[in-house]
C-alpha cells in the first residue's frame, strides 16, 4: 500500500457534487440504446480550499455550478453502453477542463435490476493518468 496517497487522500480538501441527477442513453440492451434514462451522479473533486477560504472568493475555488452544468450537458449528449465508460469519460472531462489533480465519480443507474434501488460503479483517477 502507498501511505503516502493515502494520507494525501485523508488531509486533501474536496468539493462534492451529490445525487446528481441526469439523462443518458447508456446500457447494452436495446431499450436501454434507444430511450434516455435518469441516472444519478456523486463527484468528489480535490481542491485547495486554504486560498479560497481566506480571501472568500469563488475565484479562488472550484465552481460546483459549472462542473455540473459541464457533467450533465456531457452526459445528455452521450452514448455509453457501459456506466464504466461513463464514468471514466466523466473523470477525465474534470481532470483536463477543470484542472483537478484528483477525482472520484460514482455512476448509478435506476431501477434497472429487480429489487435494488441503485447499481453503478464508483471510480478514482489522478491527473498524473491522462
Amino acid at each position: 500500500m502507498n501511505w503516502g496517497l493515502v494520507v494525501k487522500e485523508l488531509y486533501m480538501d474536496k468539493v462534492f457534487i451529490e445525487d446528481l441527477e441526469v439523462e443518458a442513453i447508456i446500457g447494452i440492451w436495446d431499450r436501454e440504446k434507444k430511450t434516455k434514462q435518469k441516472i444519478r451522479l456523486d463527484i468528489e473533486m480535490s481542491i485547495d480550499a486554504k486560498s479560497a477560504s481566506i480571501k472568500d472568493t469563488i475565484d479562488f475555488t472550484l465552481n460546483y455550478q459549472e462542473v455540473a452544468e459541464r457533467v450533465s450537458s456531457f452526459t445528455a449528449e452521450s452514448r455509453f453502453n457501459l456506466v464504466e465508460t461513463l464514468a471514466e469519460k466523466i473523470c477525465k472531462l474534470i481532470i483536463e477542463e477543470f484542472l483537478v489533480k484528483w477525482v472520484k465519480v460514482k455512476v448509478s443507474k435506476i431501477k434497472v435490476v429487480k429489487s435494488s434501488s441503485f447499481v453503478g460503479v464508483t471510480i478514482q483517477r489522478t491527473s498524473e493518468g491522462y
